[in-house]
Formats: C-alpha cells, sequence, structure tokens
C-alpha cells in the first residue's frame, strides 16, 4: 500500500464547496418545477373545524392548495420516520406548527403568501408542553429499537445503601434544536409511475425505503423499492439528526407532485424547522452513586425522565455511559417518559450528551466529597480491557498536555487580575453503529477510477476519506479517483447517523479496491504485450499509476495502458461486514470567569481520544473541533423556550436560539491514541468517531465552573443569571 491512509490531506470536495459548484439539494434546478410552502397550525391540541383555501386559490401563480381533503391516504411508516401519524390525513391536530395545508405556486414568494392566506378555525383542546407539570405521569415507555428502557446488572439500590460515600442529586437540559445552515429541503419529480427526490438526507437509503412504504409501492420492507424511487443527496450543509430519520415534509412534497403532476420543490424556513425536524427532548436526570473510601464505585443508580409525544415513544436520549463506561458491579438504569402536547423528538448530535453530563458532572462532585483527583477517580473505576486501557491512556496524553499536575484543587484559588481560572475534565464517551453496506469501483480505460456507495458526506470528510482508502488500496494518485455519494442508484450503504458511516462503509470499500487491485495485477500478468507479462502476481506492486515488478522496478507500466489494451472497463464490487461499540476520549478546560458581571469564556480545550485507527488526521481534528463546538453550544448557549400558554415555540430562529460562532471557540487541541483496533479489522481497525467528541463537553464546563466558583451548577445552559 502507498501509506496514503492515516494522512491529514486536504478535503477533495473542497474546491467545489468554497466555489460554489457543490450542487446541494435546493440548488438542483428541475425543469416545470413549482414551488410548495406549508400552512402550520397554530394550537398544540385540537381538531380542525374548517379550513378556507378559497383567498390563497385566488392569490396569482398559485396552482394549487393541498389540505388533509385532498391528500392521498398515506400509511405513517415504522422508524425511521419518526412520527406516529402522518400530518394532512385529518382534522387532528397533535402539536402547534403540524402542516395543516400546503400551497403550490410558480415562484416561492407567491406559495409563501398563498401559505399565509389559508384561514383555519380550530376546536382547542388543554395542551400540557412542560415536563415539571407532568412529572407524576411518567413512566417506562415500550422497548425502543429492541433496546429496553430498564437495564439492570447486581443489586443497585442496596449496594447504595451500604455504600461509605454518596452523591444524590439532579441534573438537567432543556429541549434543544438543530439548526444546519441548510434547511431541510425537497424537490419531487414523478415520471412514468416513478418517483425521484432530491433531499437534503442523512440516509438516501432510508429515505427510500420510508417514501416507497408510506405510498405503497412496496408492500412491506422485505421487498426493495429497486427504481420505483429514487433519492439524491450528494452534498449536505450539516445535518446533526434533522436530516437522518424522514420527516412528513417529504411525503407531503412527494403527494403534492403527484397531485399537481408536476415537480414541486419544498424549501422549510427556519422556524418551520423547529416543528418539523425534531429536537432534543428536555431531560431531567436523578443520579445516585455509591463509592468506598478510596473512590471505587460499588453502586449507579440513574433515573432518567425526558420529553416524550403523544403519537411516539422514542426515547432519544439513551443513558448508555452509567451501564458500560465504568466498572461498578452494581447498576440500575430506568429511562421515563412523559407524553405531552408537543412536536415528535428525534435523535441530536450525541444523543448521550444528555444523560452522559449528569454522570460526569456526579463524578467529579464525588471526588472532591472523598478528596480524590477527578482523573485518578475515573481511573481506579476503568476496567482492565483492552478499550478501557486505551481509554487511560487517553487521561493521561491530554492531563499531561493540559498541565493538570499544577492545578491547585481547592475551588476559587486560581485567579488572574479579576478573573477566576477554573479547571475541569470529563470521559468522552459515544457508542456507534454498524450497518450492512456495499460498494462498487470502475476501472475506466483511462486507468482513472470511479466509486460509488450510496452513503453521504454531511461534511465530515466522508468523500476524502474513502478516496484515500481507495487511492491506497489502488495505488493511484488522489485525483485519479473520484468518489460519487448520495445517491440511491448507487451501492446500498449506511445512513450516516450513530457515527456509523466508517465503521459501515470503509471495508466494502476496502475490500472493492483490494479486489481491483488484484484484477488488475492478473489482466497485466496476462497479457502478452505488457511488460509484465509472465511475472508471478505476486510479485507485481501498484503505486502512483504504474504496475510495476517488485524484484525488477524498471519493469513497469501505466495502468491506463493495461486498461487500454483491455478495451473494456473493469467493475468490482464489495462487501464487508463490522459490528457496533463504542469510542472514547477525555477532556480537559479551562474557564475563565468574571463574577462581577456573571461573565464566562471557555479559553483552552485539550482533549485525547482513541478511536482505532485514525484515518485522516485533519478530518477527524475537524469533528474535535465541532464536538466541542456543539458541547460549548449544549453547556453555554442553547435552550428552546415554549410558551406554556399557547405551546409555541417563541425563539425559532438564530438570533434568540443561540448557538457558538467562531469567536465563542477557542483554541482546541486534539490528540490521538492512534492504535488499530483488532475487532474492527473491516474498517482498517478504525471506530465510529464522528459524535464522540462533545459528549463530556459540558460537564467539563460545569466541573471548571465548580473549581473556579465553588458553586455547582446542574441544570444547563450555565447562564450569566446563574453565575451571579
Amino acid at each position: 500500500m502507498t501509506g496514503l491512509v492515516g494522512q491529514g490531506v486536504e478535503r477533495v470536495d473542497g474546491r467545489v464547496k468554497v466555489t460554489g459548484a457543490a450542487r446541494y439539494a435546493a440548488d438542483n434546478e428541475v425543469a416545470d418545477a413549482l414551488h410548495g410552502f406549508l400552512t402550520m397550525s397554530t394550537i398544540a391540541r385540537g381538531e380542525i373545524l374548517e379550513i378556507d383555501t378559497g383567498a390563497a386559490l385566488a392569490h396569482p401563480g398559485v396552482v394549487a392548495v393541498y389540505t388533509h381533503r385532498d391528500m392521498p391516504r398515506l400509511k405513517a411508516p415504522a422508524f425511521p420516520y419518526t412520527k406516529g401519524f402522518v400530518p394532512m390525513q385529518d382534522t387532528r391536530i397533535h402539536h402547534h406548527g403540524q402542516p395543516v395545508a400546503y400551497a403550490v405556486a410558480e415562484t416561492l414568494e407567491q406559495a409563501q403568501e398563498a401559505a399565509a392566506l389559508v384561514r383555519v378555525r380550530y376546536r382547542g383542546e388543554e395542551a400540557v408542553v412542560r415536563l415539571a407539570d407532568a412529572m407524576d405521569q411518567a413512566e417506562i415507555p415500550p422497548d425502543f429499537r429492541a433496546k429496553p428502557n430498564e437495564r439492570v446488572k447486581g443489586d443497585a439500590e442496596s449496594a447504595l445503601r451500604q455504600a461509605a460515600v454518596r452523591i444524590d442529586q439532579s441534573y438537567g437540559s432543556p429541549m434543544h434544536h438543530h439548526n444546519p445552515i441548510e434547511p431541510p429541503t425537497t424537490t419531487a419529480v414523478w415520471q412514468d409511475g416513478k418517483l425521484t427526490i432530491y433531499e437534503s438526507a442523512q440516509g438516501v437509503v432510508f429515505s427510500r425505503m420510508i417514501v416507497a412504504e408510506a405510498f405503497g409501492l412496496i408492500p412491506d420492507r422485505t421487498v426493495d423499492p429497486g427504481d420505483r424511487v429514487r433519492v439524491i443527496a450528494p452534498y449536505l450543509g450539516g445535518g446533526f439528526g434533522a436530516k437522518g430519520p424522514v420527516y412528513p415534509h417529504t411525503l407531503l412534497t412527494a403527494a403534492a407532485a403527484q397531485l399537481v403532476g408536476r415537480p414541486v420543490k419544498l424549501v422549510l424556513s427556519r422556524a418551520q424547522m423547529y416543528t418539523s425536524s425534531g429536537h432534543r427532548s428536555e431531560f431531567n436526570h436523578h443520579l445516585q452513586l455509591g463509592s468506598t473510601r478510596d473512590g471505587r464505585l460499588t453502586a449507579i443508580v440513574s433515573t432518567s425522565v425526558q420529553q416524550l409525544s403523544r403519537t411516539e415513544d422514542g426515547v432519544y436520549n439513551a443513558s448508555d455511559s452509567a451501564l458500560d463506561l465504568y466498572t461498578s458491579p452494581n447498576v440500575h438504569v430506568r429511562q421515563l417518559g412523559v407524553k405531552l402536547d408537543l412536536h415528535t423528538g428525534s435523535y441530536m448530535r450525541s444523543p448521550e450528551t444528555t444523560a452522559h453530563f449528569g454522570l460526569e458532572t456526579a463524578l467529579d462532585e464525588l471526588s472532591y466529597e472523598i478528596g480524590l483527583d477527578p482523573v485518578e477517580l475515573r481511573l481506579r473505576n476503568t476496567a482492565t480491557t483492552d478499550a478501557n486501557i486505551r481509554l487511560a491512556q487517553c487521561y493521561r496524553t491530554a492531563a499531561e498536555a493540559f498541565g493538570w499536575e499544577r492545578r491547585d484543587p481547592r475551588p476559587g484559588r486560581t485567579r488572574d487580575g479579576d478573573e477566576r481560572i477554573g479547571w475541569g475534565m470529563a470521559t468522552e464517551f459515544h457508542s456507534f453503529g454498524s450497518i450492512d453496506s456495499f460498494a462498487s469501483i470502475t476501472i475506466g480505460l483511462d486507468g482513472r477510477a470511479t466509486l460509488r456507495t450510496a452513503s453521504q458526506d454531511i461534511g465530515t470528510g466522508t468523500y476524502t476519506v474513502l478516496t484515500q482508502v481507495a487511492a491506497d488500496r489502488l495505488g493511484l494518485p488522489l485525483d485519479h479517483v473520484t468518489t460519487l455519494l448520495g445517491d440511491t442508484a448507487f451501492p446500498r450503504a449506511s445512513i450516516s447517523a450513530g457515527s456509523s458511516t466508517m465503521p459501515s462503509v470503509v471495508g466494502p470499500v476496502d475490500q472493492a479496491a483490494m479486489s481491483a487491485r488484484a484484477e488488475l495485477i492478473r489482466i497485466a500478468v496476462g497479457d502478452p504485450y505488457s511488460v509484465l507479462h509472465g511475472v508471478p502476481t505476486g510479485d507485481v506492486g501498484l503505486a502512483d499509476g504504474w504496475l510495476y515488478a517488485l524484484r525488477d522496478p524498471r519493469r513497469r507500466e501505466r495502468v491506463r495502458r493495461v486498461m487500454g489494451r483491455r478495451g473494456t472497463n473493469l467493475v468490482v464490487h464489495g462487501e464487508r461486514k463490522n459490528s457496533p461499540g463504542h469510542t472514547y476520549g477525555a477532556v480537559f478546560v479551562e474557564v475563565r470567569i468574571r463574577p462581577q458581571v456573571g461573565a464566562l469564556r471557555v479559553s483552552r480545550v485539550v482533549a485525547a481520544y482513541d478511536l482505532g485507527k485514525v484515518l485522516n488526521r485533519r478530518t477527524a481534528r475537524g469533528q474535535v473541533i465541532g464536538g466541542v463546538t456543539w458541547g460549548l453550544g449544549f453547556a453555554l448557549m442553547e435552550h428552546t423556550m415554549v410558551d406554556p400558554n399557547t405551546a409555541r415555540i417563541v425563539n425559532p430562529n438564530l438570533s434568540a436560539y443561540l448557538v457558538p460562532v467562531c469567536a465563542d471557540v477557542p483554541s482546541v487541541e486534539a490528540l490521538f491514541v492512534d492504535q488499530v483496533d483488532s475487532v474492527r479489522e473491516p474498517s482498517l481497525g478504525a471506530r465510529g468517531f464522528g459524535e464522540t467528541p462533545g459528549t463530556g463537553v459540558p460537564a467539563a464546563i460545569g466541573n471548571a465552573i465548580f473549581h473556579a466558583t465553588g458553586r455547582r451548577l446542574r441544570d444547563v445552559p450555565f447562564t450569566q443569571d446563574k453565575l451571579l
């Protein structure tokens, strides 16, 4: 191999993105396309009594306005369609911001104006929208995706009663919303009974299945939709879960296009995203820890309550780290839900962070209670498996780079002028998935390769890493490999969610490339016109676009010459299965606080990770910076506000829903253990990583605040009023 894998090469898609040549979903110019726009409900619970579309239909440029009266009857598919219903099928209203009408017009402005002219009269019912108002209704929901919401190991309650040291606290986080720069968008085109969708989708294969199921184009999921539905998403302007599951606007746009007989394009407004694309649910976490005096965990009791919708039972914010991260012999995890009259929650980047925030804060509280360094406390409770040995290496590597040994453990003692300085740390922990995936590689007569797989690049660097793997295995220059993603016409592949892309797709790409390499060598040595004719296949190498004899490198020939004489393209396929797992790390932060005004800034972050083999250091570092930024938002800014009287989200915009910008992000030093994970051999020893950075950042910031001030904050965001 050429050693290309692991290098921090620049993004192969960087130039097309910065020059504007990359075609995002809404950039596709479809001939004769109309524009769609949604009218949303203004109540949270009740019935539609009357809906008047007359003024909207009379507006210039309007072609049609659809309601529950004329929308085709669509089936509500199973997960990853997250809602238990399809809107505009009946008169029932389940949440504020539910679509009730779909205006179609010649221009976007005309569609927006028509949607605003739809008049709806409702019979409203009393809605409950605050978790605190319904905690007495909390119950353990049914298993979600075959995963139970109550898990027990040992006898945690008994061990807790007998523990020498106990921590018993509650931690909370509000509702959060995704805010990708590119809003969700769908363009639907029907032709000869077949549907093509240009979609901002994190999973084109999943989207195709859901749409086919909703429209009855397949009897069930055992049948592949084939070419009856095609979904195309070559580029995404961010996803984070907002574009992972399929949401109703996709189905409604396809239905509108079918009814009107022309292509229809819909782009959700920023405000509509807040009730149309999922969110992180409000979360309350009661955590109890039992420990010996020397810091050995004897019990973990984790009881969480999160907001659900009345039509769904999905518990998306899992408490995995309480059960799987530390070595306590006694663990009891209970995940409860409360059904409210709100829109459906869903996955949001690093969904375990809500529960992990509580666990890592409670451990910090325990470290002060027993007078033990927070790093040493974690080391004493780290299992002796290979993975956790490397986690211990992460603790030590990051601590040394941060200068943790210089820390004065006494809260409030470290100052710089009028600023109080605090240092905090936490473990980073995330589960990653693996989904059966496939890839194909075509070697053309020009000696260049084209890789195809129906995965996606949501900004993480998938194009680059897969191109690296293929080029390395094929012995071709990086610019001689073209990677094509985001199209269900390509071999089926993983959704870009759950940090599953690399574990799922790298293996099939590697296998396809190695098969193509072997076939190229076989063709060359069997070609009587080749200078390599008759050389044993094991004695032929490939590098920089040349085939050459290992024992006599002067005997060499370009790949394009071999393929040119062959006269036909070479096409090979790959499929290698992997298994899910966990990725670990440790993050250390420094905060500076001006107590007179409650001003806080995170001034420094150092983090170390074990993600198995690092396939590209540049893109991996980018994920760390992105994860830290997400953690900053979670800890210091993000908070969806809901009016308890109307159930309306009052800050559905980027002026009132605050997210970190470049000026908020401090220096971030990313370190990697970079050791091949032998269990992950199908993915070249790499694990899923993208969502791991950030999982520990909120707790690390809270722990640093305590170190700076002696004040323990247990509810995010840590806003100025809480610091004053």
